[in-house]
């Protein structure tokens, strides 16, 4: 044999390279616990006053209320906070809690539109006004018109939408302020020139001479009197099933539940076949012979007849 080359020599298996095994890379990833730093108090209280502000323009009252109380936590005396929570009681209407947290500030000439704001809203209009008296808010004034207006004086209440519609800052509470103008305009016309024209318009002759009105006139309950016939109760309806026509189809069996060998029906039908046959053989064979006996032969002629 010729010189084999040494790359293309035979190797034996105990000179091959031994395998070794792929490793194979865990399929489970072991997150390392992240651990964030807790926010300082400064933190807290910037992002709640930004979550505070968007449930406001939001109009999420309730929950900005709930915001207001976590910003307390942290800042008891926080005047902010205070004031908002003062202004979400009234707007959410709860005047009582609004006048507890009145008197837990003080200040009552500092806090006096609210404080007569929730007077107002539990009907105690006196109370209301006098704390009104001498302020010159805007809010305080359209309180003082409205308080007016339920006390029906219209003159009054004119005079103040007046001052206040020359310095309206926005469209809508122009747009206000004309409407409530024109309610106490409409009141304050009957009652000057309405009411006047119309007993104007009745002759007093008529009104002299006309009868005063019966005692009997209003309903007075007794117990002779009948008493009115009681409506009857509209009947409910009764679903039917589909198909079934009211008044056409039958009714149902009423032992429909009942098993077959229960029912009363179970052998009427095999009494009614037996019977009906005996009667039938036995008219069959009386009359032939009854026939046969009177007639003879006859019988046999009219049955070709009638072939």
């Amino acid at each position: 044999m010729g010189h084999v080359p040494a790359h293309c020599k035979s190797v034996t298996p105990t000179q091959m390279p031994p395998k070794t095994a792929p490793t194979r890379k865990s399929s489970k990833h072991v997150s390392k616990p992240k651990t964030k730093a807790p926010l300082s108090e400064a933190e807290q209280v910037k992002r709640l006053f930004k979550t505070l502000c968007a449930q406001i323009d939001g109009g999420h009252h309730t929950s900005a209320l709930k915001t207001c109380d976590k910003i307390l936590r942290l800042l008891p005396g926080d005047t902010d906070a205070l004031k908002t929570k003062l202004f979400l009681l009234l707007t959410t209407d709860q005047p009582k809690a609004a006048l507890a947290l009145i008197d837990t500030l003080g200040g009552e000439k500092e806090n006096a539109f609210e404080q007569a704001y929730a007077l107002y809203s539990l009907h105690q209009r006196e109370e209301a006004k006098k704390l009104l008296e001498g302020t010159e808010e805007r809010g305080a004034k359209h309180l003082e018109a409205q308080l007016n207006y339920r006390e029906g004086a219209y003159q009054t209440t004119l005079d103040i939408y007046n001052d206040l519609l020359d310095s309206a800052p926005t469209a809508e509470e122009h747009t206000d302020i004309l409407t409530n103008i024109q309610a106490a305009s409409t009141h304050l016309d009957f009652i000057n020139t309405g009411f006047l024209a119309g007993l104007s318009s009745v002759p007093a002759a008529q009104l002299e001479d006309a009868p005063p009105p019966a005692a009997s006139a209003a309903p007075v309950a007794s117990t002779s009197s009948p008493t009115a016939p009681a409506k009857p109760k509209a009947a409910k309806k009764v679903k039917l099933p589909p198909g079934v026509v009211l008044g056409v189809t039958p009714p149902p069996d009423p032992e429909r539940w009942l098993k077959k060998s229960e029912r009363s029906t179970f052998n009427a039908g095999k009494r009614r076949k037996g019977a009906g046959g005996g009667a039938t053989q036995g008219s069959s064979v009386d009359a032939p012979s009854a026939g046969a006996s009177s007639t003879g032969g006859g019988g046999k002629k009219g049955g070709k007849k009638r072939k």
